[in-house]
């Protein structure tokens, strides 16, 4: 299978399964498109018709793409056969029951109250709480114990707002060192926080045991005041952003990422982008807002079509700043095409629910965050383990050739079948589709192989 596409002044070919990216000129790019189609007389009587004597081409250079076509096919980078499928399965269930990482929702509560939060402003449908000490302890135990070899091992203090439970994130972050050299593991912390909280104490503390520390920021003021206020309806920008600037530098601009979220009210989110930028940051993210169907933030049709054109204005602004030596980083478009995720990641998705859980307060488990507080969805507990061995089943067995709607998708060893929440909660089976955000991921991919073949060319 083979995906073509002209953006940024570039023809570009992607051969799926080998991963190979190719920046043609016009001639091989009408070739490939009709290589496997056509005979090859066929092929070389269209482009006498279209090219023969425009720009100097001759007869000998229209013969001489065709056999480089051949080649590349030959030297499996075009064309190339998909032999993953047999596979899939099986490399996922060599993992089975190895957990590699924990999503700890310290908090089941929030001092913001963003009506667009999926997580119902932290309470994920349920009673506000807190984790105790004792619950985080059992939870890091029950990583250690279910992770086989594996060194490293991830854990993200997550919310509602976790800041609001900070002294046990400290006391845990304490246990967990004290059990490293013991237990043959390396932990790598992660900290997501709005903001509100963050003082000198978390700024010192943040530097020196967050791997990575994930900030939320709307973007431009009037965008961020909407939906990020507090309980009277105040706006939280004037009150973060100083913080935001002061941890940033604290952390000497690395191992961050401003993540903003986009709706129906702003899906020119460039716009956002370059105040972030404005505003000294470097390391961005922004995502489509998840909400249920007829939500008033949901993206339209026609927003669509609005954030599609923006990712492509971002992809020519994300160059151009590079030349200017001022680059900066858009995590969905984080692209390494001369390797990338092994195949196994490429297969078999994020690990949601079997390498990859999170715990509630009460210390229940559940595939990650964004399914906590679906009671069917309830793997066990950090006790008993996962009991809920059948429902677990389902999401070893959810890779992306599990999905008939991938089948023919192009994007699909990058995506990996997409996010099993959003597809539930679109579908209703966490094997379906999310279509808008399929749509968008493969918008997204087009510009990130562009930005990083374009930077490739440009070091040749």
């Amino acid at each position: 299978m083979i995906h073509q596409y002209k953006l940024g002044g570039m023809n570009i070919v992607l051969d799926v399964c080998s991963g190979a990216v190719h920046v043609v000129d016009d001639v091989a790019y009408d070739i490939i498109a009709m290589f496997e189609d056509h005979s090859k007389e066929e092929i070389l009587a269209e482009m006498q018709n279209r090219y023969l004597n425009k720009d100097g081409i001759t007869e000998k250079d229209l013969q001489d793409c065709y056999a480089q076509v051949v080649s590349l096919k030959e030297d499996g980078q075009l064309f190339t056969k998909d032999t993953f499928e047999p596979m899939a399965g099986e490399l996922k269930q060599k993992t089975s029951g190895v957990i590699k990482a924990l999503c700890l929702h310290v908090a089941h509560t929030c001092n913001l109250n963003c009506s667009y939060c999926f997580a119902s402003q932290g309470k994920y449908h349920g009673e506000r709480a807190v984790m105790s000490f004792e619950v985080g302890k059992q939870a890091l135990d029950f990583l250690v114990e279910h992770s086989g070899t594996r060194h490293n091992l991830e854990v993200d203090f997550f919310g509602g707002e976790p800041l609001m439970n900070f002294d046990v994130v400290k006391q845990l972050v304490a246990y967990a060192r004290s059990i490293e050299k013991e237990k043959n593991k390396n932990f790598r912390f992660t900290l997501t926080t709005n903001g509100v909280s963050i003082d000198d104490d978390v700024i010192d503390f943040a530097n020196r045991e967050m791997s990575n520390v994930v900030l939320s920021l709307d973007g431009r003021k009037e965008v961020h005041d909407r939906y990020r206020v507090d309980y009277a309806g105040n706006g939280s920008w004037e009150r973060i952003v100083p913080k935001f600037q002061k941890l940033v530098a604290a952390r000497e601009g690395k191992e961050y990422y401003m993540r903003g979220t986009f709706t129906h009210a702003n899906p020119d989110f460039l716009k956002d982008i370059q105040q972030m930028l404005d505003l000294g940051f470097t390391e961005l993210s922004m995502e489509p807002v998840v909400c249920a169907p007829g939500d008033p933030s949901e993206l339209t049709d026609a927003d669509m079509e609005i954030v599609k054109d923006q990712y492509e204005k971002l992809a020519e602004l994300m160059i151009q700043r590079r030349r200017e030596g001022r680059p900066f980083t858009f995590y969905h478009y984080m692209i390494d095409l001369t390797g990338g995720p092994c195949i196994y990641k490429r297969i078999s998705g994020c690990g949601s629910g079997t390498e990859y859980m999170a715990v509630t307060p009460w210390g229940d488990l559940y595939p990650c965050h964004q399914f906590v507080g679906e009671d069917s969805y309830k793997l066990g507990d950090i006790w008993n383990g996962v009991t809920n061995l059948e429902k677990q089943q389902e999401f070893a067995c959810c890779n992306v050739y599990a999905r008939p709607d991938c089948k023919d998708c192009w994007a699909k060893l990058y995506c990996s079948g997409g996010c099993a929440a959003n597809a539930f909660h679109s579908t209703g089976s966490v094997r379906g589709v999310y279509k808008k955000g399929c749509d968008l991921f493969r918008k997204r991919m087009e510009c990130a192989i562009m930005v990083a073949a374009s930077g490739m060319l440009e070091e040749e």
